[in-house]
């Protein structure tokens, strides 16, 4: 499970002083999504289910700075959408690790290849390339063919030019447990590191049959780790975490430990779920009633073991309990006997669904927006021509 000591050192550093100065609620990683648009339609994604008047939407550079100015966390992910097709990328990143930000920056590596030369090698910039399994497998749930053979042709390319490339793979329910620890002895014949974690279920995602419920979810990362006993699989993720996802933590999720900003603003209550949008970071935090969200408060979070809500809870569970954290590191992951207790799902509230009221409104906006724009540009045009 070997996070690089410098970032390991640097979140600890982080997570300590948040502790010190009493702190309830922080952010550990800026999910920050500078545009929706995407160049492949996986069939278990809700994140591309826009109008073309969203998807062509993009965050200016500034905007990403201020957002991780704002937010202060010591780590940005940056997801999307495929964030290479942003014309900006380059520069974003370039600003964000001169701010001392640990940046992952998620890609399908479709277009990896080709745009390495806007950027540099860094010890604060990892490409985390998408990868749900082997060849066959991760074709198929990115609905393209020869999508893995590009990845890995560009992870190699990455890591050739310097770069530290890590892999992230999202588990759906039906993918076997002997093909995903196959997957993983892959990782390490390409030398990097991995994170996975089961997909959430999207409510606007093409394919409803394969989102894992709780209990599967479990039992397959048991089955999982028990085939890596005595390999040197470089996971990604804090022992604790890991641990969780194989059943042996009872955890609630932390929503605001990986908040996300976006084209809309600062999405409540979490990067998984929207339900409303904030201008600013402060007022995310300050109105968002976090005491309504979460496995076995809220219906749509009821099967959730994603590492946005449980990594940062992890790590939290890590710095009150060190000597339980570096015993379950010592030991590795339990994969047999009883499991932690389940939350009990029986007094969440019912889901709502008020997805396609946030994008009407966006909509309005942007069509407001741009027949300003237009009545500007017209009484421009009329003044000099007078």
């Amino acid at each position: 499970m070997a996070i690089p000591f410098f970032k390991e050192m640097r979140i600890g550093g982080y997570l300590l002083k948040q502790k010190m100065l009493g702190r309830k609620r922080y952010p550990l990683v800026l999910m920050l999504e500078p545009l929706f648009r995407c160049n492949l339609a996986c069939v278990g994604c809700g994140k591309i289910d826009y109008p073309d008047a969203i998807l062509n939407r993009r965050m200016t550079a500034q905007e990403c700075w201020d957002a991780a100015d704002e937010c202060g966390a010591p780590m940005v992910a940056i997801p999307g959408g495929e964030p290479l097709i942003h014309k900006e990328i380059g520069e974003i990143v370039r600003g964000l690790v001169a701010r001392k930000k640990f940046v992952s920056l998620c890609t399908n590596a479709l277009l990896l290849e080709k745009k390495l030369d806007l950027f540099e090698p860094s010890p604060y910039l990892f490409f985390s390339v998408h990868l749900d399994g082997l060849k066959d497998h991760h074709d198929k749930a990115v609905s393209q063919v020869g999508v893995f053979d590009r990845a890995v042709s560009a992870i190699k390319a990455a890591k050739a030019r310097g770069f530290t490339v890590n892999v992230n793979a999202t588990i759906f329910d039906g993918h076997p447990a002997e093909e995903i620890a196959k997957f993983l002895d892959l990782t390490v014949e390409l030398g990097v590191g991995v994170s996975m974690s089961p997909g959430y279920a999207y409510e606007r995602a093409p394919d409803q049959e394969h989102f894992l419920n709780r209990t599967k979810t479990k039992k397959l990362f048991r089955d999982v780790f028990a085939m890596g006993k005595g390999k040197k699989w470089n996971f990604m993720h804090s022992g604790l975490f890991l641990d969780f996802l194989a059943g042996n933590q009872e955890y609630e999720c932390t929503p605001w430990g990986m908040p996300a900003r976006n084209i809309f603003g600062w999405q409540k209550p979490c990067y998984l779920l929207g339900e409303g949008y904030a201008k600013t970071f402060k007022e995310l935090m300050d109105t968002t009633d976090w005491e309504t969200y979460g496995t076995g408060k809220y219906e749509k979070c009821a099967d959730c073991m994603a590492h946005c809500g449980y990594e940062p809870t992890a790590a939290t569970a890590a710095l009150n309990n060190p000597i339980k954290a570096m015993w379950v590191s010592l030991r590795g992951i339990k994969t047999s006997g009883p499991m932690a207790p389940e939350i009990d799902m029986s007094k969440q509230r019912p889901a709502q669904y008020i997805f396609s009221e946030q994008v009407q409104k966006k909509l309005s906006e942007i069509r407001k927006d741009e027949a300003d724009a237009a009545a500007a540009k017209a009484a421009r045009k009329a003044s000099t021509a007078a």
